[in-house]
């Protein structure tokens, strides 16, 4: 199985899925952003962009790089992973179901105003990221058009990232 944690960048999902991987026996997280970061690397380059998920490859790549992870190691994948195109989730999710991978989608919500004040005291990519502010729009009319409807909504606002876990391994174990 894979526990899918979406939402946009500073609903807590790196720190969630870490937390919620303790919970969850025979799992691992995998973070798909790896692959991107692959294809970023190919050199001469690949066509700009200004996120890694345009390039086609990309998502073939994170489903069959699960399958063959979860085929290795058999229990849950935890992935933590932003995906705020439709077309891009349905890709992604319909590659796994053609595998017979069964998904539990998360997204980790916060309202607007808690997502700009975790992204301005962002340690590690530093205050204020231009590219994760960037995403708080987009990520605001996926919410509304299809995103909350395709997943298990968990609101962060006034959750700590241990409390978000219990509830998402509570979810999966039920």
């Amino acid at each position: 199985m894979i526990v899918w944690l979406n939402g946009t960048h500073g609903a807590g999902k790196t720190t969630t899925s870490a937390l919620v991987q303790q919970l969850i026996p025979d799992s691992q997280v995998f973070d798909a952003e790896k692959v991107g970061e692959t294809l970023m690397d190919i050199k001469p380059g690949l066509p700009a962009t200004d996120n890694f998920q345009h390039w086609p490859p990309w998502r073939p790549l994170v489903v069959e790089t699960a399958r063959h992870i979860l085929d290795y190691t058999g229990g849950t994948l935890v992935m933590p992973m932003t995906v705020l195109v439709e077309r891009y989730w349905r890709e992604i999710s319909s590659g796994l179901a053609q595998h017979d991978i069964p998904v539990r989608h998360f997204v980790l919500h916060a309202d607007q105003d808690t997502l700009r004040t975790r992204i301005a005291g962002d340690t590690v990519l530093g205050p204020n990221s231009p590219f994760r502010l960037q995403y708080l729009e987009l990520y605001a009319e996926a919410a509304r058009t299809w995103l909350h409807a395709e997943a298990e909504v968990i609101d962060t606002t006034h959750l700590t990232p241990a409390q978000a876990a219990q509830q998402i391994a509570e979810a999966v174990k039920r």
